[in-house]
């Protein structure tokens, strides 16, 4: 039982807010300047493979650092490597937001990704030591609705901010909120760790971030021009799934690994971590190709595109604690079941989008999936939660955030890849005759400042068009993930007791073996 007052317990987590906060910001606010840095003249020229990276690159580092950031945190107190990733996420931030090439801002982006991980797991293990179980779930979810103020907040400043100045002007939201972190920190949060230090784990950090690294590669590259049929590409790929592999089998054989597999013997531990990495992995993939739907085929201004990230944010706010609340009277697989239900119901709906679809039902949607995510995110996220240790929490928490990131990994490189892939497909009739097709073609941004240049403006209905055609493609491959993870959800909390999917000590009790 936490012995921390109630009072400073808020002040605790309100801190601990405000770094998520930081984490979530940054998670959607380069959505709002990918068209702009696709721009060869205002912006940097970006290709989408170099966009798929600068978005992809941050999860990949985020979910594979997040294993070395529990081990630390354990060791050497989790306020310590908390600061310390602030420190790194805002030097980052500054680096990435005065890059002057695609290469610099990947680079940059991948830092803040090792920044944010040493976030991450750590705010999760303070909220585990600070409240004790009974009022842990609650926590949970108010520390989860940071996603929705992130969300609410980073695509609206970002917008309001490239509107008026250069495209990086958008990572410096982050300086003064790093700042506030940091301060807050030092004088707030108290410094858990763990009685046992458990070794630091460099080879698994390795084969993790290398198994990733070339699965992400190879599907990204066999979206570009040249295709699928290229050795390179599935090269990568099988060296990516045996490094994955190789990464595994290293850690079963660990008697105190970083990212335990044993833990995924208890199958609502595997269950609920399915679940949200399959929600992650089509927020993050829908996020990239809605970005190029509002600005690029609607034309709207990156200010409005970011208000339209309103609906959903203020869904998250809303459903998080109301998940929660609702998890504990009816249990995990009614409310997050449901709730993934309805999330999937929402991608099918991108299916009926087009040009001119409107805004207003754009915004209702938006608004469902927003709420359907909170409701999702928050309940399960505390029913994994119960499942893991005291002694384990960091390392545990680290595992359930590395999963999480993992699936944002593979939503862009899986459905930024469908996209890519498409467009360039269906686009290649209509570009015959015209010189250097195969740049005109590599994505909507190409073709329409190809049609700019050689006065075709029927070139940029064309793009519109068929790009909506692949966003519909990428909106149905979505919806078959998300509907994936309700069922298996559903399925394995089906027998599950309100108590046990709200964090109570039975559940605990009964994920006690597997440790």
């Amino acid at each position: 039982m936490s012995t921390i007052d109630p009072q400073k317990q808020r002040r605790i987590l309100g801190i601990l807010v405000v770094s998520a906060v930081l984490i979530w910001i940054d998670s959607t606010v380069l959505g709002i300047a990918l068209e702009r840095l696709a721009d060869p003249v205002d912006g940097l020229g970006a290709t989408p493979g170099q966009l798929q990276w600068a978005v992809g690159i941050y999860s990949l580092l985020f979910a594979t650092a997040l294993f070395l950031a529990g081990a630390l945190g354990d060791r050497y107190g989790h306020r310590t490597v908390l600061m310390i990733g602030l420190l790194v996420f805002g030097g980052a931030s500054a680096w990435a937001a005065w890059a002057t090439d695609p290469v610099g801002l990947i680079l940059a982006r991948a830092t803040m990704g090792l920044g944010g991980a040493l976030i991450m797991p750590t705010s999760m293990a303070i909220i585990g030591w600070t409240f004790p179980p009974e009022r842990r779930a609650g926590a949970i979810a108010i520390w989860s609705s940071s996603a929705g103020v992130g969300v609410a907040v980073g695509p609206v400043l970002g917008g309001l901010l490239i509107d008026h100045f250069w495209w990086g002007s958008v990572f410096t939201i982050n300086l003064p909120i790093v700042a506030f972190g940091l301060i807050g920190a030092a004088l707030v949060l108290p410094n858990p760790r763990s009685p046992q230090r458990r070794r630091l784990d460099p080879l698994g950090l390795g084969l993790s971030t290398l198994g990733l690294l070339g699965l992400s590669y190879g599907l990204i590259e066999g979206g570009h021009q040249g295709g699928w049929d290229r050795w390179q590409v599935w090269a990568s790929i099988g060296a990516g799934l045996v490094l994955l592999a190789g990464f595994l089998f290293s850690e079963w054989r660990e008697h105190e690994p970083s990212f335990d597999p044993r833990l995924f013997r208890n199958r609502r531990f595997s269950a609920g971590n399915f679940a949200l990495s399959a929600v992650f992995l089509t927020l993050t993939g829908q996020s990239f190709y809605l970005a190029f739907y509002l600005q690029g085929a609607r034309g709207m201004t990156a200010l409005h595109a970011g208000l339209m990230s309103l609906p959903g944010a203020t869904g998250v706010i809303v459903g998080a604690p109301l998940g929660a609340r609702l998890a504990a009277r009816l249990g995990v697989a009614k409310v997050s079941g449901t709730a993934i239900l309805v999330l999937s119901a929402c991608f099918a709906a991108n299916l009926l989008y087009d040009v001119n679809t409107s805004l207003i039902i754009i915004g209702i949607v938006g608004g469902l999936a927003g709420l359907a995510i909170g409701m999702t995110v928050a309940p399960t996220t505390a029913a994994v939660m119960a499942t893991l240790p005291m002694d384990r929490i960091g390392a545990g928490s680290a595992v359930n955030n590395a999963l999480r990131q993992v699936g944002s990994v593979l939503g862009v490189a899986v459905l930024g890849t469908v996209v890519s892939s498409t467009y360039q497909h269906r686009i290649a009739p209509a570009l015959t005759g015209l010189p250097n097709r195969d740049a005109i073609g590599t994505s909507a941004e190409a073709t329409r400042h190809a049609a700019v240049v050689l006065h075709r403006p029927d070139l940029v209905q064309t793009a519109n068009d068929t790009f909506v055609h692949a966003m519909h493609v990428a909106a149905a491959v979505a919806a078959g993930f998300v509907l994936t993870g309700a069922i298996v959800l559903a399925l394995a909390f089906r027998t599950a007791r309100p108590s046990q999917s709200a964090g109570a000590e039975p559940a605990e009790r009964e994920a006690a073996p597997i440790s």
